[in-house]
């Protein structure tokens, strides 16, 4: 059996109607990451979480998800409006679909002046009353939206209706699931020339109409130490911005650590001296057995890690 240490993974490109992702560490079925470096080139991550379980995942980890990477990281880069759309629970993903729900959050990563994005919605609004917008096309006019810019967070548990806009690049980490509810495409036609499907009647159940006054995360940036970002049941994400080495012991979150590097450039290395390079746009995967992993920027560097 190889040693285990930082893994990088063949980028998964997918070019949408509205601009395009990169995803950079995946477990769904039918579009599962391949690591691009060292002993264990070539091989599909839930074939690696087979041969290491706990020592690449955790322990608890491997025990609640098994073989399936539990997260997909992901860049986006929105050159359209993203539909309105809203992700099931697990509970009512399981129900429907055998699958994990989806709660995500973004990092913006980019956004050109002006760019603009949905989160959940504005006013009170009655299940009824969504399928009447619903049908008016007027549903976009019922959502909260926010003027955003690099470094804005946004957490998007299952249920809360979203939409990106244009001109906004984000990193994404959510759970490992494909189950999206389209709720308004802005009227556009799909590559087939045709209205793309819309999930009004499925989505009306999954939606929270909870009503919040603000929906974006608030956070207090800390240089060259670790900042919180998300902490909920799915994940917790943390952002290193740094111009100096900071390290940090991961040997008591029985977890990886999904690293993405959204600026500059560097390296991430374990506690047996492993390193790998890491530029912006790139994703690594830190074992759960690393124990002391360090970042080195070499110049200046962004990094948000997730574990679970």
């Amino acid at each position: 059996m190889s040693v285990l240490y930082p893994l990088k993974f063949v980028p998964i490109f997918k070019q949408m109607i509205w601009g395009s992702e990169t995803w950079g560490l995946s477990g769904v079925k039918g579009s599962e990451s391949v690591v691009s470096n060292g002993d264990l080139r070539g091989k599909m991550i839930s074939e690696i979480i087979r041969e290491y379980r706990e020592q690449l995942v955790g322990g608890k980890n491997y025990h609640r998800f098994g073989d399936e990477f539990p997260l997909l990281i992901k860049f986006i880069d929105a050159s359209l409006d993203l539909s309105v759309q809203v992700h099931p629970n697990d509970e009512l993903a399981r129900m429907r679909h055998g699958k994990r729900g989806k709660s995500e959050m973004w990092y913006v990563t980019g956004a050109r002046p002006g760019a603009r994005l949905h989160a959940g919605f504005s006013c009170s609004l009655s299940p009824d009353e969504y399928e009447r917008k619903v049908a008016d096309g007027t549903i976009a006019d019922a959502l909260a939206e926010y003027e955003v810019g690099e470094g804005d967070v946004f957490y998007l548990p299952a249920g809360r209706v979203h939409s990106l806009g244009a001109g906004t690049s984000v990193a994404e980490i959510q759970e490992t699931s494909d189950v999206t509810y389209r709720i308004f495409d802005f009227n556009r036609l799909g590559l087939d020339g045709k209205p793309r499907e819309l999930h009004t009647a499925l989505a009306k159940d999954a939606i929270d109409f909870t009503v919040l006054r603000d929906y974006r995360t608030h956070y207090q940036l800390s240089k060259n130490e670790e900042t919180l970002l998300v902490r909920c049941p799915h994940f917790t994400t943390v952002l290193y911005d740094i111009d100096e080495c900071v390290s940090k012991d991961i040997s008591s979150l029985d977890s990886f650590l999904a690293v993405m590097c959204t600026e500059g450039e560097g390296t991430v290395s374990d506690s047996q001296g492993n390193r790998a390079g890491v530029r912006a746009g790139e994703t690594v995967l830190l074992p759960a057995c690393s124990g002391i992993v360090t970042f080195a920027p070499s110049h200046q560097m962004k990094l948000l890690a997730s574990y679970v």
